[in-house]
């Protein structure tokens, strides 16, 4: 028994001496140089992140899923650039450098900040939307909101708002909601920011800038707590995603998965089904994919060629 408060003593030790060690990282780190810029949406700012040369066709804008922001699209924003493409990506609010907003985050929230921001901007538009995890919900309701602005969709390993309907999802959910704020408490106790160097620190693979951007972010409580605010709010969200109407069936609409169809071929029909709904659809699943490094330096050409579909098909 006399061991115990030696055992006990030893680990807070331990734990302050870990938080202390990312206190240090961080002091020490270097900040990432700034890309895109800050623009006022009605009393506070939002990043927006835009490369490629404006021209005749649409603007390719990207949004992010769960915890993401403008760094997940690093790589695949440059490769579509590099092609003459004009491409928007940037951080909800909150989120990366943008500022917090009101509550409650959800679909409706974050897509009226959306369209102040690209006013704001002078982004006007068309967009091929391309969006990766739960953003699938944000493109619905952005869609449908904005019919005449939109050219095409490529839903990177998205969801549906119709997935909420399925009850395994809704456990998933639920789950992912009580992980989300457990990774905010993590956050604001300062026990990822040693962690932020590893490979935690970047899951997608991204390119130097981006990924410095994303291990800031990855260990930021700022970040966290705002993320998993707009996880809470999954599904409200999906239901004005879903109250927003279906698709316009003349879009072309791009889907990009994740693994084997055959490791997961139920919700790979989930995915997939706005592409069935589309006149003019195009289904790929990435086998040796994962959910994050879908967007990084191995898997983005994949992304690229969904692009490349909805701009031929739009045409």
């Amino acid at each position: 028994m006399r061991i115990i408060p030696k055992i006990l003593a030893g680990t807070v030790l331990a734990i302050l001496a870990y938080i202390a060690l990312g206190g240090a990282m961080v002091a020490i780190a270097r900040t990432p140089p700034m890309r895109g810029e800050m623009i006022d949406v009605g009393g506070r700012r939002m990043r927006l992140v835009c490369e490629g040369p404006k021209g005749a066709g649409p603007t390719i804008l990207f949004e992010a899923g769960a915890f993401g922001f403008a760094a997940d699209w690093g790589v695949v924003q440059d490769k579509a650039a590099a092609q003459g493409l004009h491409t928007c990506s940037y951080d909800r609010a909150g989120l990366g450098l943008s500022d917090p907003g009101p509550k409650p985050r959800d679909g409706l929230a974050v897509v009226k900040d959306l369209e102040r921001l690209l006013s704001a901007g002078h982004e006007n538009g068309p967009y091929v939307l391309v969006g990766h995890s739960m953003a699938g919900l944000y493109l619905r309701l952005f869609a449908n909101r904005n019919p005449d602005k939109v050219k095409g969709l490529v839903l990177v390993d998205a969801t549906t708002p119709e997935a909420t309907d399925v009850p395994l999802v809704r456990q998933f959910v639920e789950r992912f909601v009580r992980a989300s704020n457990l990774a905010s408490l993590g956050a604001q106790t300062g026990l990822y920011q040693p962690l932020s160097g590893t490979w935690l620190g970047d899951k997608i693979g991204l390119t130097a800038v981006a990924s410095a951007e994303k291990r800031r972010a990855f260990a930021s409580p700022r970040h966290n707590r705002w993320a998993a605010e707009e996880v809470r709010q999954w599904l409200p969200t999906a239901a004005e995603a879903k109250a927003s109407g279906p698709l316009n069936p003349d879009w072309p609409v791009a889907i990009v998965t994740a693994g084997p169809i055959g490791a997961r071929p139920g919700w790979k029909e989930v995915q997939a089904e706005p592409a069935r709904l589309s006149r003019h659809g195009y289904v790929e699943h990435v086998e040796n994919a994962g959910h994050a490094t879908l967007l990084g330096i191995k898997h983005a050409d994949a992304v690229i060629k969904g692009i490349d579909f909805v701009l031929s098909a739009a045409k």
